[in-house]
């Protein structure tokens, strides 16, 4: 493996493709009042946009896995990098509902497409006592994307207008293609030919085998549980929660989601050093932290009239561990699978958080027009977010019954196969195993 300037460079195309899909995949989170409006739809249909757009991405997680295992990460992420600019593209023109739907679809695909892709780089490129630090680093810099879809994306959208605004998005995606074409490559071995890509049938071994994994489930369960609440905020409903329900100002409104994504980028590296060196722990962080966002939600969402404006910073803060705290799931995939299905086990982890956010994201939406009289248009008040939002508690509670129980199965069966390896966990020596 090389771990030098190639690999940084390497790693610096994927990290840019990453960015600029978190971009694409957020931008409708600051949009999404004046796509009511452009597109004359209520809550429900509005939540259809992200809703397809995830329920796409969600579920091409395996499948894209698959791919990847066979064909590599360059031309995913390529193909993956020319469909969200084709789809940012449809977006920026069409006025017809049923188009834009398809548009943010296609982003959904590309999106598909990107993560992974970018974890493989580094499961491949990096040794194995550095991969926790840089799946951590993939994430929160891949995050920038989202800080610029909300502050910069507000002023854009407010003073170019929705058109040329989305068209300059569609733009990243040619940068992404041509950048990623140009430096990234699939392995790093040299002087050697590469590894023969797998059979379809090794694949689907190789898949089953992931799947037969407790650590694979409970990184799938940890994904669940620790994403869905920062994302559906960031991703959708926070923006309107903050100035329709809040009543804050646009201006404010961004800068709080522009804050999201700072703590979170400064969380990553905490987090990845709590892993590599307590990796027997690594559950009761997994834990902690939608207990932590349950309680910052409880605040905000019974006080007494509008929060005020700290708390609900207090709140963003909060939030911005849930992005760095789902990665923990993808250190489970690499640490219970080997290199050759590595992404097949990142895509089963990788549905969880999104199947959450789906259904997070549908159900606000519903909640919103069912109780928001229809003469009130697309103004929510506050008491129906308030509702709204407390969807969130079956979805942590679910979550967390299924983290104990794969946490309990993986140590159960690495102390039956293993006892010396167990032991050594336990005692914080090794990072790779069951917890």
């Amino acid at each position: 493996m090389i771990s030098g300037k190639k690999a940084l460079l390497i790693w610096g195309a994927g990290v840019f493709a990453y960015g600029a899909a978190v971009f694409h995949r957020s931008s409708l989170g600051v949009a999404g009042v004046e796509a009511a409006n452009r597109f004359g739809i209520g809550a429900s249909m509005l939540a259809m946009f992200s809703v397809g757009q995830l329920v796409v991405y969600a579920a091409m997680q395996v499948p894209v896995g698959i791919l990847l295992d066979r064909f590599g990460s360059r031309r995913l992420l390529v193909a993956g990098a020319a469909l969200m600019g084709a789809g940012q593209l449809l977006f920026a023109l069409v006025t017809d509902v049923r188009l834009a739907i398809v548009a943010r679809i296609l982003i959904g695909l590309g999106d598909a497409m990107t993560f992974i892709s970018v974890i493989r780089v580094v499961a491949l490129w990096f040794p194995p006592r550095r991969n926790p630090l840089m799946v951590q680093l993939t994430g929160v810099i891949g995050q920038l994307g989202s800080l610029a879809s909300a502050f910069p994306l507000v002023l854009l959208l407010h003073g170019a207008g929705w058109t040329p605004t989305f068209l300059a998005a569609a733009g990243l995606g040619v940068v992404a293609v041509v950048g990623v074409a140009t430096v990234l490559r699939d392995h790093p071995y040299t002087g050697e030919a590469p590894p023969v890509p797998p059979s379809n049938a090794a694949v689907r071994a190789g898949l089953r085998a992931s799947w037969s994994e407790p650590g694979t489930r409970l990184g799938l369960w940890t994904h669940f549980v620790t994403q869905f609440s920062g994302t559906v905020f960031a991703l959708l409903w926070g923006y309107p929660f903050l100035v329709s329900g809040e009543g804050l100002p646009p201006a404010t409104a961004a800068l709080l989601l522009s804050l999201l994504t700072v703590a979170a980028i400064l969380c990553g590296p905490v987090i990845a050093n709590f892993c590599a060196r307590r990796p027997y722990h690594r559950s009761v962080l997994v834990l902690a932290i939608p207990a932590s966002s349950a309680v910052a939600w409880a605040v905000v969402l019974l006080w007494p009239g509008r929060a005020p404006l700290w708390m609900l910073t207090v709140l963003v803060l909060v939030l911005a561990i849930n992005g760095p705290g789902s990665m923990i799931g993808f250190d489970y995939a690499r640490t219970f699978n080997p290199a050759s299905r590595i992404g097949g086990a990142t895509g089963i982890v990788n549905v969880g958080g999104f199947v959450a956010a789906v259904a997070l994201i549908l159900g606000i939406g519903v909640v919103l027009d069912v109780l928001t009289p229809a003469s009130a248009g697309n103004h929510y008040s506050l008491t129906a977010f308030r509702w709204a939002f407390g969807a969130q508690y079956l979805l942590w509670g679910i979550g967390a019954v299924q983290v104990v129980r794969y946490r309990n199965a993986a140590r159960r069966q690495l102390a039956e196969r293993d006892p010396d390896a167990f032991a050594a966990l336990r005692r914080g020596l090794v990072a790779a195993t069951a917890d």
